[in-house]
């Protein structure tokens, strides 16, 4: 059974030692080592961590059976939307096509329901076909592509994926 358990800043180093894990497998094939390397300093230095935690992401770490398969990040009310935006979702290589990923987007979901949003959206690299595939199997859409400088001259060239939540 999966669990999905609270982090917060005292979790900084777990989420880190995560990213660095899953990173190099899922876009060490899509981006030059120092895009990869420049993007993870951007994005999972303790600094940067910190201040999404205050910026009102909330980050989940999954387990199975006492041990780490991954984390996720979200947001509701993304940009006073009736939206919860998942920012990370990433799983260990040995935990990847177990079922552990769906079972983060169900809970996601729930957690959307309850606060009232209308929709989950999220954004997938154009060239990341295994997450694409996922994302379509549980029912998100492409609504919209883009191309956001990051710095250094790097983007991030994205889908923009939803899922309409229904009442239940």
């Amino acid at each position: 059974m999966i669990r999905l358990s609270p982090a917060g800043s005292a979790q900084i180093p777990l989420i880190q030692e995560i990213a660095q894990k899953t990173w190099p497998s899922t876009f060490g094939a899509i981006l030059s080592r120092e895009q990869l390397a420049y993007m993870m300093k951007r994005m999972y230095s303790t600094a940067s961590l910190s201040q999404q935690m205050q910026d009102g992401h909330r980050f989940l770490i999954a387990y199975q059976a006492g041990k780490i398969q991954g984390f996720t990040s979200f947001e509701v009310n993304y940009r006073e939307t009736d939206h919860l935006k998942i920012h990370k979702l990433y799983l260990l290589p040995a935990a990847q096509g177990k079922g552990t990923g769906k079972k983060i987007l169900i809970d996601l979901e729930r957690r959307a329901y309850k606060a009232s949003q209308k929709a989950l959206e999220l954004n997938v690299n154009k060239y990341n076909r295994s997450a694409i595939q996922f994302y379509f199997k549980m029912g998100f859409e492409i609504v919209r592509e883009e191309v956001i400088p990051i710095g250094e001259g790097y983007v991030m060239d994205d889908y923009c994926l939803e899922k309409e939540l229904h009442t239940p």
